[in-house]
């Protein structure tokens, strides 16, 4: 069980897997009000860099569950290194369908939301780990601008338009599934800028370290086609967003 290797190798550097900074991770943590003892779910934890840094930061505890094998190491390994392994913990497993058994303050899906099948499936799966007026985190992109064709909106790494809604549409349509969305912090196209512009160098030094592995022409295709179909396209199409929701 693993995350398409592309991902493994080209974000084996990042600690974030997503467009926010630790300075967007600081900020979202402040402005829930993060006390000491708060519980957290995170699917999708990636290398666990939002949990491990709100325990040091903040004192919360929780649990963070992630696909990708080398990720899950790296969480564990970012846990013992800020001193809070004691207060977070990381499992490698397929987040579908995962229940906390112990409900939590603040039930996340930054960025994965892929795990419910879509973020109106994914509210209903961090519903079941959620204490009674906790708080829902949900990271999704939205588009900045429409793109004006299919082509385009691929090329950003979507299927279709219809796969994103604009922010206005994004956030209205939380009220039609009945939450009241009581914060939210966006990244921003330096975010996006770190997020992609580090996978680059990454994939140059493992061609460089594995020029005769069996992947390393997908690497190389890749890392060929994926800097300027940034800036021509996801830079200037996507926002990216987490937003807290809290049932009505």
């Amino acid at each position: 069980m693993d995350i398409p290797r592309i991902f493994n190798i080209s974000e084996s550097a990042h600690r974030i897997h997503n467009p926010f900074t630790p300075e967007k991770f600081a900020t979202l943590g402040n402005v829930l009000r993060m006390e000491p003892g708060t519980r957290v779910i995170d699917l999708g934890s990636g290398s666990g860099e939002m949990l491990c840094t709100w325990a040091r930061d903040f004192g919360i505890t929780g649990i963070g569950i992630d696909m990708s094998q080398l990720f899950s190491t790296q969480a564990k390994k970012r846990a013992e290194e800020l001193g809070v392994a004691g207060s977070v913990d990381f499992i490698h497993n397929d987040a579908t369908g995962y229940v906390a058994d112990e409900k939590c303050d603040v039930a996340a899906c930054v960025g994965a939301t892929w795990i419910g099948g879509g973020v109106t499936g994914t509210i209903e799966l961090l519903t079941k780990s959620l204490k009674p007026n906790g708080i829902i985190l949900i990271g999704e992109p939205w588009w900045r601008q429409l793109p004006p064709t299919e082509e385009i909106a691929k090329s950003c790494g979507a299927t279709s338009i219809s796969d994103f809604l604009t922010l206005p549409e994004f956030v209205s349509s939380f009220d039609k599934l009945g939450y009241d969305i009581v914060e939210m912090v966006l990244a921003d196209q330096e975010g996006w800028d770190r997020y992609e512009a580090a996978k680059w160098l990454t994939m140059r030094r493992w061609l460089e370290a594995n020029p005769n592995d069996d992947f390393a022409k997908e690497v190389r295709t890749q890392l060929t086609i994926w800097p300027e179909r940034h800036v021509t396209y996801t830079r200037e199409y996507l926002g990216w967003g987490v937003f807290a929701l809290m049932a009505r």
